[in-house]
């Protein structure tokens, strides 16, 4: 019923801008399966529909592509799509990349098992310990990731399950993620593993950076386009629909 509801309500903001130029496929490179924000195997998730209902304000499909976090900068700079969901770190704008305003921004913190009662406060406290990450985390976060990248203590993979298993199993100490993954991540594993609550504890260790999260797009016509529909879809209501349509 909520997805009939977001559907119902997209149509609603769509018909107050029917003088659409000239609308286009959007092959924009997302990530594989970070949930609740991207669902691969639905194309669907926070994310990918609050994008696809920007572009659809004036007309334009969203057609998402499947990307490790790695390869999404090489997927622009290839020209194997036409936008990006960010550029990991890397500068498109060299590569002809118009930025444009974040769909969505990702919280990241540190978690550890309150158990292990690890103290995080500035980067001196990782030291000796193993960190598993998303992909490129090390290159957004320098300052507190350099050094254990240097040391062979970090691991950057996307699989959001398998960073939840690694901490739970002691593998590693620490996961870097945004609040709302892990904490979706750590429900499912949970009810997969039949296992009881885990009990975790978030270190904030940096203020969110809005250009980090930022779509890039090819078509500088596009990238307004989207940042109008963007606005729009806040205006009515349908952005903060589609969040709580994941998340409650």
């Amino acid at each position: 019923m909520k997805e009939i509801g977001n559907k119902y309500l997209l149509l609603i903001v769509l018909s107050a801008y029917t003088t659409i130029t000239k609308a286009n496929d959007v092959r924009m490179a997302f990530s594989l399966d970070i949930p609740p924000y991207i669902f691969e195997k639905d194309n669907k998730g926070i994310e990918i529909d609050i994008i696809s209902a920007a572009l659809a304000i004036k007309g334009h499909v969203l057609k998402p592509l499947y990307f490790p976090l790695g390869r999404i900068p090489l997927a622009f700079r290839n020209n194997t799509v036409d936008a990006v969901m960010g550029d990991m770190g890397v500068d498109l704008s060299t590569f002809g990349g118009a930025y444009a305003e974040p769909a969505i921004i990702y919280d990241n913190v540190f978690i550890t098992l309150m158990k292990n009662k690890i103290v995080i406060k500035e980067p001196k406290d990782l030291d000796n310990l193993t960190v598993v990450s998303f992909q490129g985390a090390e290159k957004r976060y320098p300052k507190w990731l350099k050094k254990v990248k240097e040391e062979k203590r970090f691991y950057g993979i996307s699989d959001q399950l398998t960073q939840v298993n690694l901490l739970i199993l002691g593998r590693y100490d620490v996961v870097l993620s945004d609040h709302y993954i892990f904490k979706y991540s750590l429900r499912q594993m949970m009810l997969i593993k039949h296992i009881p609550p885990i009990y975790v504890e978030e270190h904030k260790f940096t203020e969110v950076n809005r250009n980090d999260y930022r779509p890039v797009f090819r078509d500088n016509k596009i990238r307004d386009d989207f940042n109008f529909g963007l606005l729009q879809i806040k205006k009515t209501g349908l952005y903060q629909k589609i969040y709580d349509t994941y998340l409650n």
